[in-house]
């Protein structure tokens, strides 16, 4: 008996269909499956598709050629996620993906495609997305916390529980965020660790700390144990101030002195001492 196959159906009456029936979950493990519901799966024209400022920005070529011959070979396993707003589509995961299959020249590509979500909702989604892979710049995920604290103006505990970091990790991910353009620039090209620019945001605001910076521009600090090396060595050459004697202490110390012999032996070697460093 011959076997029997549906109907065939043009590509403009085909519908869509829910990410929640029948896609392996595990291809939604680096998103947020709560926002991600009720998202629609379709192939879509990659030139359809726009791109917005994304959470990564730090994207290396080599990696990159190596995404394009595994998608040539083995397809695209995770689909891209965009966001349709009117009759346009804006890419919200999956930048590293859609560049790939550029280089090869692929046409189009599997997307899930959410409609009528708000700007948090799709930063958060990005955000998850993300954070999930390893190779994502501390940097990139500093200024992606910071934007998101700005578009929502809310508290560091809210964005600990929408984003589900910890409350330390977002707190120094917005200390990191407010430095420089120029020294998270250079700690991108050096990949210097993070403790390097907390560290150096800590450190008091004078010459010492601007010949730190000029180093850390250069990549000749990109490690803690350097920066703390650098650290010591200029506090050694730092020459050492002299104790300054007030004569307000010293008046002082003398009115409170009158019965005990100890305060008056010590306002007498204060004078001295003041007087010394008058003829010095």
């Amino acid at each position: 008996m011959a076997k029997e196959f549906s109907a065939r159906v043009s590509k403009k009456e085909r519908k869509l269909t829910d990410i929640t029936t029948g896609i392996d979950e595990r291809i939604l493990k680096s998103n947020d499956q709560k926002l991600l519901r009720g998202a629609q799966l379709a192939t879509i024209g990659l030139d359809k598709i726009s791109v917005r400022e994304q959470v990564r920005t730090k994207f290396n070529d080599e990696s990159l050629r190596e995404l394009a011959e595994n998608i040539k070979v083995n397809g695209l396993i995770q689909p891209l996620v965009i966001h349709r707003e009117n009759d346009k589509f804006f890419l919200i995961c999956g930048e590293r993906r859609f560049r790939a299959m550029n280089l090869i020249d692929l046409k189009e590509a599997p997307c899930f495609i959410l409609e009528n979500k708000t700007k948090e909702e799709l930063m958060a989604i990005q955000f998850s997305e993300n954070q999930a892979r390893e190779d994502l710049h501390y940097i990139d995920q500093a200024d992606s916390i910071f934007g998101y604290q700005k578009l929502t103006g809310t508290s560091e505990r809210k964005i600990t529980a929408a984003l589900g970091i910890s409350k330390s990790e977002v707190h120094r991910c917005l200390m990191i965020a407010k430095l420089p353009k120029i020294i998270k620039e250079a700690a991108k090209q050096f990949n210097t660790e993070k403790y390097v620019l907390l560290e150096w945001d800590e450190l008091p605001k004078n010459e010492f700390r601007d010949e730190i910076l000029e180093k850390i521009l250069k990549g000749e600090i990109t490690k803690r144990v350097q920066l703390k090396k650098i650290i010591s060595q200029l506090e050694i050459q730092k020459p050492k101030k002299k104790k300054d004697t007030s004569a307000d202490e010293l008046l002082k110390v003398i009115k409170t002195q009158i019965k005990d012999p100890r305060l008056q032996a010590k306002a007498k070697a204060m004078m001295k001492e003041m007087m010394e460093e008058r003829i010095q």
